[in-house]
């Protein structure tokens, strides 16, 4: 019995590194894949370490943090997660990329903590692009808003490097691909306005596992893969 197990177990680590190179080999070289790790064990990201894999997201800050402390130095973590304010200080010292800024006040939050540890944090503006209230994100005219004011200019330890949206959970394709493309149609529209001489705002992240081919076809730039690549959670 334990013979089989001991098979079992090598058969699901070696899926991992080649579902990682199955989805690599589909990605444009614009690509990012984020390898998205919540809820699995750290045996299985070490294996996808293994296999080339550095970008890792999370989206609980207790588990992030547990995991940054014992696995290698040179992952490079994402949260991917709704951040509350009171838990940033625990990112800050070695967060990557923080997906899904929501709000102007925890942008301030995570400045805040940026400058307390001399580093300066990258961060995604969450847009709503979807048609479902459970989703988090700014509306376009409140980036907008918020871009006119010059208030994300008086933040010095934060890095805007891009939008960050979620669809709809559907099957209805039509729907998935308006959505995303609308964020992508913001992307430029911003870009072109307030960022165009900011080399650092250049990243759509948009797609997950069951619909990062099509989120590809409309401009994303980052992908987030859970299950594509470990299994259904």
């Amino acid at each position: 019995m334990e013979y089989c197990n001991f098979v079992e177990t090598k058969i699901h680590k070696m899926s991992i590194a080649n579902n990682i190179e199955k989805i690599q080999n589909t990605l444009p070289s614009t690509t990012t894949l984020v390898a998205v790790s919540k809820t699995k064990p750290n045996s299985d990201i070490i294996e996808a370490f293994n296999a080339g894999q550095i970008i890792f997201g999370e989206n609980k800050v207790q588990d992030l943090v547990a995991k940054y402390e014992v696995l290698p130095k040179d992952i490079e973590w994402h949260f991917i997660g709704h951040l509350q304010s009171n838990k940033i200080k625990y990112l800050a010292p070695f967060v990557s990329l923080i997906h899904g800024v929501d709000s102007y006040k925890l942008l301030k939050a995570i400045n805040k903590e940026a400058v307390k540890n001399n580093r300066t944090i990258n961060c995604l503006l969450q847009v709503h692009i979807a048609e479902e209230d459970t989703k988090f994100g700014f509306s376009v005219n409140e980036i907008t808003e918020l871009l006119e004011s010059g208030s994300i200019n008086e933040l010095s330890n934060i890095k805007i490097s891009g939008l960050m949206g979620m669809a709809t959970n559907t099957k209805d394709e039509l729907q998935v691909r308006k959505e995303f493309c609308s964020l992508r149609d913001t992307f430029n529209n911003f870009k072109q306005t307030y960022f165009s001489n900011n080399e650092h705002f250049k990243e759509i992240s948009m797609g997950m596992s069951g619909d990062y081919q099509l989120a590809i076809e409309c401009g994303s730039t980052m992908i987030r893969v859970g299950s594509s690549i470990f299994g259904a959670r």
